[in-house]
């Protein structure tokens, strides 16, 4: 086993085992806190497929501003929140059954792909990939309203948490 694949193994592991804490949390904070522990595995599988740019994206964007901006809204609204009994749903196990099914199938599913031993298109000589990437999502004709749009989710989410969390003066 090489070092690369071990490097993936543990990653894979502390990413799995990070998922799983997110869920099974009682703390909002802590699962937060798991959340930011999985969404940087994610990070460290991207690097280690060598795409620089989708790694620093994952961390820029989804540790540093949408896991902040969920432990912002957290903090800001805990006052909001109360304990409302067991938070466990009593057909649980049904959950397990439909997650073991559904792995089952796309286990399935992927096991009789052929794609995976299609080589992929070289890009013509002189294509930067991250030059057409920034290109596409600003041109007119690409991508740039559902980045516009995403901007603007991002911008709702946190004016959201702003009127959540503001006090009123009585």
């Amino acid at each position: 086993m090489t070092a690369m694949q071990v490097v993936f193994l543990v990653t894979a592991v502390v990413t799995l085992g990070g998922a799983v804490m997110v869920v099974t949390a009682r703390n909002l904070v802590h699962a937060a806190l798991w959340l930011i522990l999985t969404l940087f595995g994610v990070a460290v599988m991207f690097a280690l497929l060598n795409a620089p740019f989708f790694t620093v994206v994952q961390v820029v964007i989804y540790i540093g501003a949408i896991s902040i901006l969920m432990i912002f809204a957290i903090m800001l609204t805990r006052r909001v929140m109360q304990d409302s009994g067991p938070q466990v749903n009593p057909g649980w196990w049904m959950s397990i059954l439909l997650a073991l099914l559904l792995f089952g199938g796309l286990t399935w599913m992927l096991s009789t792909w052929t794609g995976f031993g299609t080589p992929l298109p070289d890009l013509p000589a002189g294509v930067d990939p991250l030059l057409a990437l920034g290109k596409a999502l600003v041109s007119p004709d690409g991508y740039v309203l559902p980045f516009e749009l995403a901007s603007v989710l991002l911008l709702a989410a946190l004016i959201g948490a702003i009127v959540v969390a503001w006090e009123k003066k009585s």
